[in-house]
């Protein structure tokens, strides 16, 4: 068997074959910006696309071995590696240190792991930009190498598409550019594969002339090839059309679905106990006035320690296993966070752990920027995760005596006390929470009654408990007992104990569960606020958050002023309906109990929908869209067999049975190009036939001639006879074929790229 060789690519196709994988390669990167956005990501593009280039056309000129051409790459991806993609690890910028070179290689491995694990735009981080470097590279010397040396060249055009759909994996969850970057990236590689048909329809004119010495035959190529441009552009503009129209029409209602949003996150806050849990081990003896931190310029702000915004009837926590909420998804922020559109003054912490130990990273306000400093600074660095909507931070292995680290942040504007009562509820989500006991309801009509709208009644509220709570930690012997814990049965106990009595604790979590009943979204937060610059254990306190139209988040001290506790009611106070001792929760609200413990896995379904119902509808949705998705996808092949059908319609019932009888073969004719048979560019009749071998042909031909040739005119009746041998001659053209070659020749292009374009679409 004669061994097939591809010829070498000429300069002009060298260099058309370089502007368009150019240009899909600059409109596929573009998905890459929402990951990175910065400077260093144009530099790695551009870099990558020219070494890439380089390689691949050297490749060619010099036909290089595949091994040779893949060591070659791997050399210059270390030669450029580290001053495009670690450019802080550069030596006189563009030279790399064994640092660097250490960091690309592993960035290689570890690069696509750390990019689900952090906050996007990560910028130049670390070696986060190895990731785009690799995939730059590799899919332009691919894709290049492909387009000049390979056999079927075509497959070219899948290096720039998976350039783009890997960016897409990595991506954000909410698109940057909705439909335009697709379409755009369509239009090139249909264009860039009409130009290959194009070209390698040249190549074998070309080599046909040099056989023969004929020149007459490369007379239609140039024409051919404008034709072909044509209808495909008439069949993308159609296609990205019904694009366009399915997104309007149907616009995604969710967030889409990427590895980052799929992938597990290192930190789970879910893991830890609620630090609101432990929140009177600081008023333990050995705590209390134990040094935790050392702090400068917090100037007397909140010192936030954890954000809880799920309660499930026993304890407020940071996310929950039984719901997902926004504050319980910590990230890894790579070098600042952009909070310029904060409105509030900037802040800037000196911060010294002394005594205190955990996961949890004091902060305040919104934060921008961390700065590790000492032995393990960068370990601690590399751990730390943050949650912009919550504003908690926490290091995976805990912080520990000895670390510091300067933070930079912004803290938000705020209401003024009584400026409360004019605040409007926001629009944040918070996890729903069991429905409050009753007695607490009750005090919340007794605080509100006869006060209309939600700020008034938020701050009557605050005035209730200001007026009616005292203040116990319940460690000392001579403070009056005061149980920890925020469970509901200790809520219960603090509105129907003869006394109320408790601490931040109870207080804050009351306040949240009442300012959620007035329309409050609302969270608690527990921190410290020391007197000085030092952070004692007795500096603990729980606030209440709540969410407004006018300030977004804002911090209310929900504990009552301390005061002395009266051994007795006073008299004012001894109207107010309460027990004479702690009565123990009903049994309704023991099962009420049990049930918010049952386990994540069991969700049940609303008693008003039938779970058949649900299910059926169901499929119904995923069905829909997939034959959507696969409506768009087939639709350019769908345009193409409707054209064909127009095409033989026209043909077999307009003009006079001349007319019909030539287009009867030139249908024929075209179901053998179709078929991949190739006629030359100018045979006759009887040489298109003897391609085809059929003796019917042959006599289908000959009647083609008499009719076109005779001065007679040709009887309706053999315009019929000649189109029934069409029909015969079209199946006999499928005998012997695979499924997949008949649906190849149904879809296939060829025949529309010559005279036939132009009549298209008319009569």
């Amino acid at each position: 068997m004669k061994q097939r060789t591809v010829s070498r690519a000429s300069g002009g196709a060298v260099l058309v074959n370089v502007v368009f994988l150019w240009a899909a390669t600059a409109i596929a990167a573009t998905a890459l910006w929402p990951i990175y956005e910065g400077r260093g990501i144009l530099i790695v593009v551009a870099v990558a696309t020219v070494v890439g280039t380089i390689i691949a056309v050297l490749g060619a000129r010099f036909s290089w071995p595949a091994w040779l051409v893949m060591l070659i790459t791997a050399v210059a991806f270390l030669g450029v590696g580290v001053p495009t993609a670690v450019p802080g690890k550069a030596n006189n910028v563009v030279l790399p240190s064994l640092e660097g070179l250490i960091d690309l290689v592993s960035g290689v491995a570890l690069g696509w792991k750390q990019l689900l694990t952090i906050t996007l735009p990560v910028g130049d981080y670390e070696a986060l930009l190895v990731p785009a470097l690799v995939l730059v590279l590799g899919t332009v010397t691919i894709g290049l190498s492909i387009a000049l040396r390979a056999r079927h060249r075509e497959i070219a055009v899948l290096a720039p598409a998976t350039l783009y759909l890997v960016a897409l994996a990595f991506g954000p969850d909410q698109p940057a550019r909705g439909i335009i970057t697709p379409l755009a990236l369509l239009g090139v590689i249909l264009l860039w594969l009409a130009w290959f048909r194009w070209y390698r329809r040249r190549e074998a004119i070309a080599a046909l002339v040099t056989t023969s010495g004929e020149t007459s035959a490369t007379r239609d190529v140039g024409s051919a090839g404008v034709r072909t441009t044509i209808g495909a552009l008439v069949i993308l503009a159609i296609a990205a059309g019904a694009g366009v129209t399915a997104a309007a029409a149907l616009p995604p209602s969710e967030s889409r679905t990427v590895l980052r949003t799929t992938v597990v996150q290192p930190f789970d806050p879910r893991d830890y106990v609620s630090p609101l849990a432990g929140f009177r081990a600081y008023w333990q003896g050995g705590t209390v006035d134990s040094v935790l931190f050392r702090v400068d310029g917090l100037d007397g702000r909140l010192l936030r320690l954890a954000t809880l915004d799920t309660y499930d009837g026993v304890v407020f926590s940071v996310g929950s296993n039984r719901v997902t909420s926004e504050s319980g998804s910590f990230v890894r922020v790579p070098s600042t966070f952009d909070q310029s559109a904060v409105a509030g003054e900037p802040v800037s912490l000196d911060v010294e752990v002394a005594g205190y130990s955990g996961v949890w990273v004091p902060t305040v306000g919104k934060f921008e920027s961390i700065d590790f400093s000492g032995a393990d600074a960068t370990a601690r660095r590399d751990a730390f995760f943050y949650n912009n909507t919550s504003g908690a931070a926490a290091v995976v292995g805990g912080i520990t005596q000895g670390d510091r680290y300067s933070l930079s942040a912004v803290a938000p504007l705020q209401p003024s006390e009584s400026e409360l009562g004019d605040l409007d509820p926001g629009s944040a989500t918070v996890p729903s929470a069991p429905p409050p006991p009753e007695e607490l309801t009750e005090a919340l009509e007794r605080y509100t009654e006869g006060v209309d709208g939600a700020g008034p009644q938020l701050a009557a509220m605050l005035d209730g408990l200001a007026s009616e709570g005292y203040i116990s930690h319940g460690t000392g012997e001579d403070e009056p007992p005061s149980r920890s814990g925020h469970a509901t049965d200790r809520i219960v106990e603090l509105f129907t104990a003869p006394r109320m009595i408790g601490d931040a604790e109870q207080y804050s979590v009351a306040a949240a569960l009442m300012a959620r009943q007035i329309g409050f979204p609302s969270r608690v937060v527990m921190g410290f606020v020391p007197d000085d610059g030092v952070v004692r254990g007795g500096d603990v306190v729980a606030w209440l958050e709540v969410n407004t139209a006018q300030y977004g988040w804002v911090a209310i001290d929900a504990t009552p002023p301390f005061r002395d506790i009266p051994e007795e009611l006073p008299e004012e106070n001894a109207q107010v309906a309460r027990p004479p001792t702690i009565v123990p929760p009903p049994v309704l609200e023991t099962e009420q109990t049990d049930r918010f413990t049952t386990p994540d896995s069991e969700r049940e379904l609303p008693p008003d929908l039938d779970p058949v119902l649900q299910i059926v509808l169901g499929v119904l949705r995923v069905a829909g869209w997939v034959l959507l998705a696969l409506g768009i996808l087939v639709s350019p092949f769908l345009l193409v067999i409707a054209a064909k059908v127009r095409r033989r319609s026209l043909r077999r019932s307009t003009g006079t049975p001349v007319d019909r009888i030539t287009g009867g073969w030139r249908e024929f004719e075209d179901a053998v190009v179709d078929h991949g048979l190739d006629t030359g560019t100018a045979a006759t009749r009887s040489e298109v036939a003897a391609v085809t071998g059929a003796v019917q042909a042959q006599v289908l031909a000959a009647v083609a001639d008499r009719a076109v040739f005779s001065p007679d005119e040709a009887p309706v009746t053999d315009a019929e006879t000649v189109w029934r041998a069409v029909d015969d001659l079209r199946a006999s053209l499928d005998d012997g074929l695979t499924r997949w070659e008949r649906v190849k020749a149904r879809i296939s292009l060829r025949s529309l790229g010559g005279y036939s374009v132009s009549k298209l679409f008319t009569r």
